[in-house]
C-alpha cells in the first residue's frame, strides 16, 4: 500500500503548544478582526495549523478574517500564510465549526540555514539540524519550496523556516517547513531566529546557550516590554539576529521573551498526539500543555478508556494556573486510506466520488498538492481545485457508507491503472468483496484469512462496463 503522499502533508495537521510559552505563534497586538457574527458558544484562543483557506481553517473551525495577521517574520496577509503554519487565533467559534478571528499571530519557530537533513520516504519520518537544534519531521510535515528528499539530497543549498512545537527535551517538530535556496531570505530583515531556554547566561561577555548553540547578545535591543536585564537561566526566549562567519554563533539583534500561550481563565482549543499520559493522575500532555481530566469531560469519537500515549486529541475548556481543564476531548483517528480518480464532484455537498467510493470533505480535510511549487495560485486549496479524472490520495475515517476525509492530496498520477484501498470489509460473497458500499468484483483472484469486519488491502481497477475488480488475491 503506498503512502508516500503522507511525506508531504497530512491530515488536520498536528496542532500544539509549547513548554513556557508561544514558540510557533506570533504574541500580542491585533492582527485580524472579521466582520461576521457567529453564535458562538465559545470565546477565547485557538491555537493551531492552517489546513485551509477561504478564510482560515484551523482546529476544524472555519475563522472569518479580515485578511491580516500580525506577524515580524515577514508576514502581514492571510494570503502569505501557508498549510502546517501554526497560528494563534483570538476569537470565538461555534460548535458547527464557524468562527470570527479577531486576532491572528504567527511567528517562525525556527529560521535559518540548514546544517543536516535525513529523510525515510517507506516511514515517512526525518531529521534537520539547524542553528545547533535537532526537528523531528513526520508524516503530518507539510513542505513547501523543496520536498523532503531534496533537503536530504542537498541541505546546505536551502535555508528554511520552521513552525512547529519546541517539546519538553528542547527538541523541535515541525508542523511546517518552507525552504527557499541559499542565499535567499523569507522578507524578514534577520537571517536566523531560534527559541528555547537560557542556559549558561555570562551577563559580563553577553552570551548564553540555547541547547548548546551560542548567542551573542551585545549588540541586542529588548522587544515590547521585554529588558535585557530580565535575562536569566531558565527563561524561555526569542532571538532574531544573524550568523557569524563560522556559523557556530547567534549574534543575536533582537530578543524577547517567549509569549504566554493563553491567558487565565482563558477559553481555549487545541489538538496534538498525547504524550505523558498519566491514568492514575487523569493527566497528559499535547506538546508541552498540561491537560487535566475532569470529572465532567465529555468525550467524542473517543472514550476516556481509548486515551494512551500517541492518540491524536482535540480538546477545548479552561486555561487556569498552567493547566487546561478539559471540557471537550474530542478522537480524531484515522483508520482507512484510498488511492484513486476522481469520478465525480459534488461542489454543494464538499463530496468525492473516488474510484467508487464516496469520500465526504469537512471543515478540518487537509486539502494539498503533491508538488513542491511555492506558487499558492498553482496548488489545490479546496474542492473548487479538483477536477474529474484527477488522482488523488486520501486518508480518513471509514463511516458505514463513506470515507470522511482528514486529508485529500492531488497526485500527479500512477504507475498503473490500479487503484488502491485500505479498509474494514463489509460483505464477503462467493463473487465480491464490499467495502463502504463500494462492491469489488473477485475477478477469479481469491480472499484468503479475511472476514467481515477486518481490514484489508485490496488493489483493483475499473472495467469498460463500469464494474470494479481485483486486480490481486486478498489475504492477511
Amino acid at each position: 500500500m503506498k503512502r508516500n503522499g503522507l511525506s508531504k502533508a497530512i491530515q488536520l495537521v498536528m496542532v500544539g503548544t509549547l513548554v513556557g510559552g508561544l514558540t510557533a505563534c506570533g504574541g500580542g497586538g491585533s492582527g485580524s478582526s472579521g466582520s461576521s457574527n457567529t453564535s458562538a458558544n465559545n470565546e477565547g484562543t485557538s491555537v493551531g495549523a492552517v489546513t485551509g483557506f477561504g478564510s482560515v481553517y484551523v482546529n476544524g473551525t472555519r475563522f472569518k478574517t479580515d485578511g491580516s495577521v500580525n506577524s515580524d517574520d515577514g508576514i502581514s496577509r492571510e494570503d502569505q500564510l501557508e498549510k502546517g503554519m501554526v497560528l494563534k487565533i483570538k476569537g470565538d467559534w461555534d460548535d458547527r465549526g464557524e468562527g470570527r478571528a479577531d486576532a491572528i499571530s504567527y511567528d517562525d519557530t525556527l529560521r535559518g540555514p540548514l546544517a543536516s537533513a535525513s529523510w525515510d520516504a517507506v516511514a515517512s519520518t526525518g531529521q534537520l539540524q539547524m542553528l545547533g537544534q535537532t526537528i523531528a519531521l513526520t508524516n503530518q510535515t507539510v513542505f513547501r519550496g523543496a520536498t523532503p528528499e531534496q533537503l536530504a539530497a542537498n541541505p546546505a543549498g536551502y535555508n528554511v523556516r520552521v513552525s512547529g512545537w519546541r517539546l519538553d527535551d528542547g527538541t523541535f517538530r515541525a508542523s511546517y517547513v518552507g525552504a527557499r535556496l541559499a542565499g535567499s531570505d523569507f522578507g524578514d530583515m534577520n537571517e536566523a531566529e531560534l527559541e528555547g531556554v537560557v542556559q549558561n547566561l555570562d551577563a559580563v561577555a553577553q552570551t548564553f546557550t540555547i541547547n548548546g548553540f551560542k548567542v551573542d547578545y551585545t549588540s541586542a535591543v529588548a522587544d515590547d516590554d521585554f529588558s535585557l536585564d530580565q535575562l536569566k537561566n531558565g527563561l524561555g526566549v526569542e532571538v532574531e539576529g544573524e550568523l557569524n562567519g563560522a556559523g557556530d554563533t547567534l549574534i543575536a539583534l533582537e530578543i524577547d521573551e517567549e509569549d504566554d500561550f493563553f491567558d487565565d481563565n482563558d477559553d481555549v482549543e487545541i489538538s496534538g498526539d498525547i504524550y505523558d499520559f498519566d491514568a492514575a493522575a487523569g493527566t497528559f500532555r499535547i506538546n508541552g500543555v498540561l491537560v487535566k481530566l475532569m470529572a465532567d469531560t465529555e468525550y467524542d469519537d473517543i472514550s476516556a478508556g481509548s486515551l494512551e500515549n500517541g492518540v491524536f486529541v482535540k480538546v477545548e475548556g479552561d486555561f487556569r494556573n498552567n493547566t487546561l481543564e478539559a471540557e471537550e476531548i474530542e478522537g480524531r483517528d484515522g483508520d482507512a486510506e484510498l488511492d484513486g480518480v476522481i469520478e465525480q464532484i459534488d461542489l454543494t455537498n464538499e463530496i468525492l466520488m473516488v474510484s467508487g467510493v464516496k469520500v465526504q470533505l469537512t471543515a478540518s480535510t487537509l486539502i494539498d498538492d503533491d508538488d513542491s511549487d511555492d506558487d499558492r495560485r498553482d496548488r489545490v486549496d479546496d474542492i473548487n481545485a479538483f477536477a474529474v479524472g484527477d488522482f488523488v490520495e486520501v486518508e480518513g475515517r471509514q463511516r458505514a457508507d463513506y470515507l470522511e476525509a482528514f486529508t485529500v492530496e492531488r497526485e500527479d498520477g500512477d504507475d498503473d491503472d490500479n487503484f488502491e484501498l485500505e479498509a474494514r470489509v463489509d460483505a464477503i460473497s462467493d463473487t465480491s468483496v464490499t467495502f463502504m458500499n463500494l462492491e469489488i468484483l473477485l475477478n477469479g483472484y481469491s480472499v484468503t484469512g479475511i472476514k467481515v469486519g477486518d481490514e484489508a488491502e485490496v488493489e483493483y481497477n475499473k472495467t469498460a462496463g463500469g464494474e470494479y475488480q481485483l486486480t490481486e488475491s486478498i489475504d492477511n
